[in-house]
């Protein structure tokens, strides 16, 4: 039996031994399903494979890019009768133990919700954006994985609904810019498109890899380099990047206010490239 809010209950095995609930003992992946296959999916199942691997799980030989992709769709076709959603699968140890576990067997846990349109779209909304310096993110490998230890990305949030504020951007030891909180950053500056190197802390996105990609073959000039956030104001334009939202213009930082006019040439040959 367990305490619950004042309340004795039976003792749930899936959630009182939860590893992933106790010690964020565990990894993850969100991704955007279109006509029923998953967008990216070869980056999202070696980028999952590989946090496994850095949180030494023991990786079951059915973990094959097939059955993890079945195995999202079919959750995806219970909960919707649409061919496009967005979904997460998270990946727990399963043992019992305090820090140290009994085994490092696995679990996951697949779950979908809705998208309002199949193609990647810009929000209806103009975003603004601030530095968040209340805590500053490490950029250890250990770090860059999508664990579920997301305090700072959690209290950043907060800062921003606090501050009118739609995003953040969080700062690496240095005092440099690594991301966003829930994305990668990208700044545009005349001809030269500019993105945080992972180096400095950022998630090694599934959207970065492929938008970088997308600008090489439609001859943009883009580098990874390290940014300091006074740099910002000297740029023409700021885009968000992620696997579900897909790019994102930045309208306002501070009093500094944005175009978007390569942002959505950038949305337009991202959609092509999906179609």
């Amino acid at each position: 039996m367990i305490n619950f809010n004042g309340e004795i209950l039976p003792e749930s095995s899936q959630l009182s031994n939860n590893r992933g609930f106790y010690f964020g003992d565990s990894v993850f992946e969100s991704c955007r399903i279109k006509n029923n296959n998953i967008l990216f999916w070869e980056d999202h199942y070696f980028r999952l494979m590989s946090s496994m691997r850095i949180m030494r799980f023991n990786i079951p030989d059915s973990f094959t890019p097939s059955f993890l992709h079945d195995e999202i769709l079919k959750i995806h076709n219970h909960n919707s009768d649409l061919d496009y959603g967005r979904a997460r699968i998270s990946v727990f140890r399963s043992s019992s133990g305090n820090y140290n576990p009994e085994s490092n067997d696995i679990s996951y846990i697949i779950k979908t919700s809705k998208i309002h349109n199949c193609n990647y779209q810009f929000l209806n909304k103009d975003l603004r954006v601030d530095l968040y310096k209340d805590y500053l993110i490490d950029s250890q490998l250990i770090n860059r994985i999508k664990s579920n230890n997301k305090s700072i990305n959690v209290l950043a949030s907060i800062y921003a609904s606090e501050n009118d504020l739609d995003n953040c951007i969080l700062l690496n030891k240095d005092r440099m810019i690594s991301e966003f909180i829930n994305g990668n950053l990208f700044l545009v500056k005349d001809d030269l498109i500019i993105t945080p190197n992972l180096s400095s802390g950022c998630l090694d996105g599934v959207m970065r890899k492929n938008i970088i990609k997308i600008l090489h073959e439609n001859n943009f000039n883009v580098i990874e380099a390290d940014l300091k956030p006074f740099e910002i104001i000297s740029t023409n334009e700021m885009f968000m990047t992620n696997a579900v939202q897909g790019i994102q213009p930045i309208k306002y930082y501070r009093k500094k206010i944005f175009s978007n006019n390569v942002t959505s040439k950038l949305l337009s040959l991202l959609n092509t490239s999906i179609n």
